[in-house]
């Protein structure tokens, strides 16, 4: 089926192509694929990113809209990804960023895409656990900057995954959630009551 990506943000998108036409922000970005990028680039499959709020009561997954994913295309493949961040002025540019998580994100996408329900993929970060996950919301009509997994959602942990958590293969929310929020609680001091 196919994935009902959410349109991004109009000041969003614009950030990211501002940024992509300054070569300061290019030039001091810390991504060698895309200075060495032949050819235009374009920002594509925009994603909102979530943070899954870890202050929530135990049951209760809730997250916040922490801003949005672009991946940066050159031609046929990503060579790079582009993040906004959310700020009480709306969106701003935050940083050019490589690595596993591009092509794990491209990869996790791929795999979405075979499924037989619809979904609106959205990327759910646990950051206790620096764990990254594509989010496929089983409501392709709802708004992409709000809500929260519901119990049906798909969570697909994206490379590299914490130890014990399979990077690729898909989670119901229901399932998953438990266990993160379990890992993702601290333990207590050594001699301090329970």
């Amino acid at each position: 089926m196919p994935l009902h990506v959410p349109p991004a943000p109009a000041p969003a998108l614009r950030t990211v192509l501002t940024a992509l036409a300054s070569p300061t922000a290019v030039h001091e970005a810390r991504t060698p694929s895309l200075l060495r990028a032949q050819g235009p680039l374009a920002p594509e499959l925009p994603l909102p990113v979530h943070v899954l709020d870890e202050s929530a009561p135990a049951g209760t997954p809730a997250t916040r809209l922490a801003g949005w994913r672009f991946l940066i295309r050159c031609g046929e493949r990503s060579v790079a990804a582009a993040e906004t961040r959310l700020t009480p002025d709306g969106y701003a540019f935050s940083h050019f960023f490589e690595g596993p998580y591009i092509a794990s994100t491209e990869l996790a996408l791929r795999q979405a895409e075979a499924l037989q329900q619809p979904y609106q993929p959205r990327l759910l970060s646990v950051p206790r656990l620096y764990m990254l996950t594509l989010w496929l919301h089983g409501d392709c009509a709802a708004d992409g900057t709000t809500g929260h997994p519901a119990a049906t959602d798909l969570l697909v942990p994206l490379a590299p995954a914490p130890p014990g958590i399979a990077a690729h293969r898909p989670h119901r929310a229901e399932e998953l959630l438990p266990r993160l929020s379990h890992r993702a609680t601290p333990a207590p001091l050594l001699g301090t009551p329970a």
